[in-house]
């Protein structure tokens, strides 16, 4: 399954996988406590660059991994999200985090479409799940959108352990059944 020239095409986004070229903007967004705050917090650079460097490394050794996102425009990295599933992760997830500067131009649901579409056609998911502090109330709109509802409430493994999330999802024909109302196809 690992193919680093594997990508996918929204009208507005470049979805590809992590490279080293992205560890600047990673590390600045990483580093924004505002944006980071939902996804661990804060991380000094070198923390960062372990964090790139592990979802490169769920490329090579699970054939997936959240998505490096790239604006078509000004060809510039603006964030990360996709599928996720480390050891220990309560499910198969799709998940997202975009610099604060692209925040409110719909990049964050129009990536997850497109990479809901690829875990159901490409990694054969039969749910899709996205872990959400439970006072984040922007992602939990942004789940909505998406079709997803709450499922119950859990802890991630370490080093996260002591976060409380709300688990959001649906399953795979939920998201059939209703993927025709959102406004995404690929290119």
């Amino acid at each position: 399954m690992y193919d680093p020239q594997m990508q996918l095409e929204t009208s507005r986004l470049i979805l590809r996988q992590p490279r080293l070229s992205d560890f600047d903007r990673w590390a600045e967004f990483m580093a924004d406590a505002e944006a980071s705050n939902y996804i661990g917090g804060a991380q000094p650079k070198p923390v960062a660059w372990r964090a790139l460097a592990a979802m490169a490394g769920s490329w090579a050794i699970a054939g997936f991994g959240m998505f490096s996102v790239i604006e078509k425009a000004s060809g510039e990295w603006i964030g990360r999200l996709g599928p996720w599933q480390p050891d220990g992760w309560p499910g198969t997830e799709v998940g997202w985090g975009i610099r604060r500067e692209y925040w409110g131009r719909g990049y964050a649901v129009e990536g997850s479409i497109a990479s809901i579409d690829w875990a159901f056609e490409k990694l054969g998911w039969t749910e899709v799940i996205h872990t959400i502090a439970p006072e984040n109330l922007n992602s939990q709109a942004l789940a909505r959108r998406l079709g997803s509802t709450r499922l119950g409430s859990t802890y991630l493994p370490a080093p996260f352990a002591h976060m409380a999330v709300d688990v959001w999802g649906q399953s795979r024909a939920q998201w059939q059944a209703q993927r025709s109302k959102l406004p995404l196809s690929l290119k």
